[in-house]
């Protein structure tokens, strides 16, 4: 991971544009706007992804449209604050951010583990939310475990490289 961290930064410059424009069209799909319709995992979200949507509407002055249908939700209003952060995002941080914004299928996620605001264990957690909580309601899945714990492991490198 830190071989393609460090060629990630390398060749930042070259495709920022590029790179800024796939993580907003990847925005508009935040695994953060899509809800579950059970009401046990809804407050499991409200609980733990919640506070994270609060900071992103209070520091970026929006407000985030949520769903538990299958239609996109509008959050076109998020598209400019989004700009702004990635211009002030130094070519490390957007590599990590954008490494990490894949890893998760979230750029909100993303951004509060590149701002701080998470760590990569609990960034981790809050991206497999809903696979969590179908483990326990079903039992664990042990090609999902070992591809969750890859994917943890990898959130954990990108913040270590994040903070050298």
């Amino acid at each position: 991971m830190k071989k393609t961290l460090d060629k990630a930064v390398k060749e930042i410059g070259q495709y920022r544009e590029e790179i800024e424009k796939k993580l907003l069209e990847f925005a508009r799909t935040d695994l953060l706007f899509f809800w579950g319709e059970k009401r046990d995992l809804y407050l499991k979200q409200k609980t733990e992804w919640q506070p994270i949507i609060d900071w992103v509407e209070e520091s970026m002055k929006v407000k985030v449209k949520k769903t538990d249908k299958l239609d996109v939700p509008d959050n076109e209003e998020m598209q400019k604050p989004l700009k702004v952060a990635f211009a002030k995002m130094s070519d490390k941080e957007l590599a990590c951010y954008y490494a990490a914004a894949l890893n998760m299928k979230s750029v909100l996620l993303a951004l509060a583990l590149v701002k701080g605001k998470i760590n990569a264990q609990t960034a981790g957690k809050l991206s497999y939310l809903e696979e969590l909580w179908q483990n326990e309601m079903w039992g664990n899945d042990e090609e999902a475990a070992k591809r969750r714990k890859e994917r943890c492991d990898e959130l954990v490198e990108i913040e270590s490289y994040l903070k050298k």
